[in-house]
């Protein structure tokens, strides 16, 4: 109802219309019981039955009334509904803009992109179907007991023992804490293989790159196996449970037959059928208000670990931001004493790191997987506030910088670049909307471009993933150094920008970045040390810590880290695949 706003009052009115026609479709049962009684009395003498057309016409009259109500109790829902989900959806998306861009890398797009659709669509049929259907299976027990009251409270009690039994076995082994448990992993397993989807399909092209087979697949793999693990043992657990609930909720004529056999006695009574045959007809509609609770109930868990999940993100709050707003000065950044740790982590990814890089010095950032190069990068960009110690950008510390002006210091070439489906120039102007196409042409060009927009009939304004529109990682990636030609900020941060281009590619994309980079303050991570060897200043990092710095032939003189990194390095570009024994 947060989210409903104005469109709350549909839900409302749906509820109230959904009363309604619950208690109008019991009208119709009655309509029936006293057709039976006419044919009864006037029996054999059938053509006195004078009142059985009108009779059916009213039961007729009623039971469309009946579906009228309900319909117009769907569309209130439906209104309500898709202006919640639709609201739902919006305000998630307004929140994950202001979360930092860490915590968006760190969950995975696939989780998010679920929780985002799926969990809003969840809550959009349980407003739309399941509302009404939950007053419904209220209000219709409520109008049963009624009439049963009235008819023959003995049969009426006997019909209801099958359906308490069925109710009592709903909840005990189909709802409750343990169902809710069981749900929510349901859920869990269902997130982690669309997670690994999503990620395994983005990493293809490292797979091709490095030609991997299995070995690429086995976490999505793992990902299926727990889930049809899972549902196969829930399954397995719910078969007898719902077995044992079908029989009761269908089998409460058959309560009534045993009813008959001890109430009637010696003598069956007119008025005795007459009541049998109204229990009869109407425990079917008790029959179906059970199993709609039964599906009102699982939605209902499902609808609730929906919105834990979508709380589970609003509830992360954005980086702060600080009321003494600063401009930096220049494009210098200082890390002092920083430490910094990830959630859930039990180590420290940087510990009590210092650097200093002056306005305009390119230096490289080096060392083994998981000593902390990206998180740095990351850092300085504010992806993460710091746990220790302070980051300046132009001696104003980053959380003192306004977070659109940040952005405007900072350019981040990633290494697997992103390309929306829209025209090659929207896609660049992405990074600075005011600009002209003009401005977005000649960074296109400054970023070796030109080849790729020549090869296009529509050039600048083909849109990238439409009908035979596609393009290399290699020339995605000089797209991307496009954007940041134009954005043109002070500070350059390039991760593995090179990691995955073909050689014809790498080279434009270095002459790329030969340009972009004058002028400017520029972080490099790289493990093609080739790439960094004019580097200003090199550091190696290892555990979280900066275990050597200097100059390319400076680290070489050291026969430390960088020295072993840059002889197997080395190593690895002279391999070759060679024929039989050859070496």
């Amino acid at each position: 109802m947060h989210f409903a706003g104005n469109h709350k009052y549909y839900v409302y009115a749906s509820c109230i219309l959904a009363a309604i026609s619950a208690f109008i479709a019991l009208v119709p049962f009655y309509d029936m019981w006293r057709i039976i009684k006419e044919v009864l009395e006037v029996r054999p003498n059938f053509n006195e039955a004078i009142h059985i057309k009108s009779y059916g016409w009213h039961a007729v009259l009623f039971a469309l009334l009946a579906m009228v109500f309900y319909i117009a109790a769907l569309m209130c829902s439906h209104k309500a509904a898709f202006r919640v989900q639709a609201t739902m959806r919006t305000k998630m998306m307004e929140h994950i803009m202001k979360l930092p861009l860490g915590y968006v890398e760190s969950q995975g797009s696939g989780k998010i992109r679920k929780i985002v659709m799926e969990s809003s669509a969840t809550t959009e049929t349980f407003l739309a179907h399941n509302v009404p259907d939950k007053v419904v299976s209220k209000a219709t027990p409520i109008g049963l007991l009624i009439m049963m009251a009235i008819f023959d409270w003995r049969l009426g009690l006997m019909s209801l023992i099958p359906a308490i039994i069925a109710f009592v076995l709903m909840f005990t082994a189909m709802m409750g804490p343990k169902m809710a448990e069981d749900m929510k992993q349901y859920q869990n397993a269902l997130e982690t293989m669309s997670s690994e989807a999503v990620e395994y399909v983005r990493g293809v092209p490292v797979v091709k790159t490095f030609g991997q087979t299995i070995f690429s697949f086995k976490r999505f793999k793992e990902a299926i196996d727990e889930y049809e693990k899972w549902t196969l043992d829930y399954t397995k657990s719910m078969m007898k449970p719902m077995v044992c609930f079908t029989t009761f909720a269908n089998g409460i004529f058959a309560a009534l037959i045993i009813a008959a056999y001890l109430f009637a006695g010696n003598t069956i009574t007119d008025q005795f059928i007459l009541n049998l045959f109204f229990y009869i007809l109407i425990t079917s509609i008790l029959t179906t208000t059970l199993m709609k609770v039964a599906y009102a109930g699982e939605s209902q868990m499902l609808v609730e670990d929906a919105l834990n999940r979508m709380n589970s993100i609003m509830n992360v709050q954005p980086l702060p931001e600080s009321k003494q707003i600063q401009v930096p000065s220049d494009a210098s950044i200082d890390l002092e004493n920083v430490s910094f740790t990830y959630q859930d982590a039990s180590t420290k990814a940087i510990d009590n790191l210092s650097m200093h890089i002056k306005a305009g010095e390119h230096i490289a950032l080096v060392g083994p997987s998981g000593g902390g190069k990206t998180t740095v990068a990351s850092l300085i960009s504010r992806f993460w506030d710091v746990n220790e110690g302070s980051i300046k950008i132009g001696h104003v510390d980053v959380k003192d910088i306004e977070q659109k002006e940040l952005m405007n210091q900072v350019s981040y070439v990633f290494q697997d670049s992103r390309l929306l489906k829209m025209s090659i120039l929207e896609n660049i102007r992405m990074s600075r909307p005011e600009a002209s196409d003009e401005e977005v042409i000649q960074a296109l060009k400054d970023a070796q471009c030109q080849d790729i927009i020549d090869k296009f009939p529509d050039g600048v304004h083909t849109v990238i993933g439409s009908k035979g529109v596609y393009v290399s990682g290699g020339e995605s990636q000089r797209l991307s150094i496009a954007r940041a030609f134009l954005k043109n900020a002070p500070i350059l941060i390039l991760d593995e920008a090179t990691a995955f281009a073909d050689p014809d590619n790498e080279v434009l994309v270095q002459k790329a970045f030969e340009k972009l980079a004058k002028d400017k303050t520029v972080v490099m991570i790289a493990h093609r040390l080739s790439a960094i060897t004019n580097a200003d200043c090199i550091y190696v990092l290892e555990n979280g810590h900066i275990v050597e710095s200097g100059k390319h032939e400076e680290l070489l003189e050291t026969k430390g880290v960088y020295e072993h990194m840059w002889h197997q390095y080395n190593q690895s570009v002279k391999w070759k695949v060679q024929k039989g024994d050859e070496e």
